[in-house]
């Protein structure tokens, strides 16, 4: 069973937001599918580095767009994502020296982020772009 699951409740109002958001649930998932069945360090390890790649190039695409509209909350917003990237990157290396105890508790803390994250301050940028394009469609 998967640790989290897509739902309305985490859809920002941006496609292109809800389907990167898509594909980080799907990391989240795969890293703890392979925690939970007892990989090796270095397959977990694969994952780990596969979500940090992947929320790293999502973190520039919505700070871009934050740029791009001027969104009024963009500093607050990016270090929200300068935080957990210097997180995850410290709980990676953690990992990759041997710390494999924190397994049990990294995909749970990362659940928790990213739908905090999403659900509230990713909601507030989803309905700002959308109304942007809106406007500018209009």
């Amino acid at each position: 069973m998967a640790i989290l699951e897509w739902s309305d409740d985490l859809r920002v109002g941006f496609g292109p937001m809800d389907e990167e958001h898509k594909k980080l649930i799907d990391l989240i998932n795969d890293l703890d599918a392979a925690i939970s069945a007892g990989h090796a360090a270095d397959v977990i390890g694969g994952f780990l580095e596969d979500l940090i790649s992947y929320t790293v190039w999502h973190f520039r695409n919505e700070e871009g767009l934050m740029q791009q509209y001027g969104y009024p909350q963009a500093l607050s917003h990016r270090v929200q994502h300068v935080d957990l990237t210097e997180t995850a990157e410290d709980l990676q290396q953690r990992f990759l020296d041997g710390d494999h105890e924190l397994a049990d508790t990294l995909t749970p803390f990362l659940k928790t982020w990213l739908t905090d994250h999403i659900m509230g301050t990713d909601k507030a940028l989803g309905r700002f772009l959308a109304d942007k394009v809106e406007a500018a469609t209009a």
